[in-house]
């Protein structure tokens, strides 16, 4: 069966993975950009979502190449797809990517409110999942044809498939950053219980490269 993977999530020093009051001008929150000092300059980043020729090489482009490869569907909370709230008012927001999002496979949107399937362009098409998290991973699998399925997020969401010891691998990025408030990944979750361990760790210049993994056995 296909993993169920978290990849190049970030969380600074102090567990949070968002800074406070996000906003359609602040999506992250307040200096919530900042985490993500150390995938910004890869080759991954550079190429896949600025669209540009090349960037750097090295272990956090390492990391950052890893979360693409051999994924055939995401799966997102709401917030990670647009900052509208409540029932949709329409169908005008299209996501934060234009209309060539860094996808290129079916995502499953979770939500409380149905709206149509979004097709954009270069093979992402936007799935919203109104029936909870199972439906959605299912729904995910079957469009994945056998590869593995990314949580992209929120903290919320990736609590509630770890919750379920859905989760078969985590890669976390701990950024040399203070947020001081914001949105906690791991508050009242306790990973060793539900069977996660730490395989994995390597520092680069600009983060710490950690890789959780569930045991058959918790």
């Amino acid at each position: 069966m296909s993993k169920l993977r978290v990849e190049s999530f970030t969380l600074s020093i102090d567990g949070f993975a968002a800074g406070p009051e996000q906003s359609l001008e602040n999506p992250l929150g307040l200096g919530g950009t900042a985490l993500h000092g150390w995938a910004f300059p890869t080759r991954t980043f550079q190429t896949k979502v600025l669209g540009g020729e090349d960037g750097e090489t090295g272990v956090d482009e390492d990391f950052a190449a890893r979360g693409f490869d051999n994924i055939g569907a995401w799966i997102l909370g709401r917030n990670m797809f647009g900052p509208v709230r409540g029932p949709w008012p329409d169908e005008s927001w299209r996501g934060w990517w234009g209309e060539n999002p860094v996808y290129h496979v079916p995502v499953f949107v979770l939500t409380h409110h149905p709206r149509p399937p979004l097709v954009m362009e270069g093979g992402t098409t936007f799935h919203f999942v109104t029936d909870g998290i199972h439906a959605a991973l299912d729904q995910a699998r079957e469009a994945a044809q056998g590869k593995d399925v990314r949580v992209g997020g929120g903290a919320a969401t990736i609590q509630q498939y770890l919750w379920e010891r859905l989760i078969d691998e985590m890669h976390i990025a701990i950024s040399p950053v203070l947020l001081g408030r914001g949105e906690r990944l791991f508050d009242g979750i306790d990973l060793p219980a539900l069977g996660y361990r730490c395989i994995e760790q390597v520092a680069s210049e600009r983060a710490m490269h950690v890789v959780l993994r569930k045991c058959n056995n918790p």
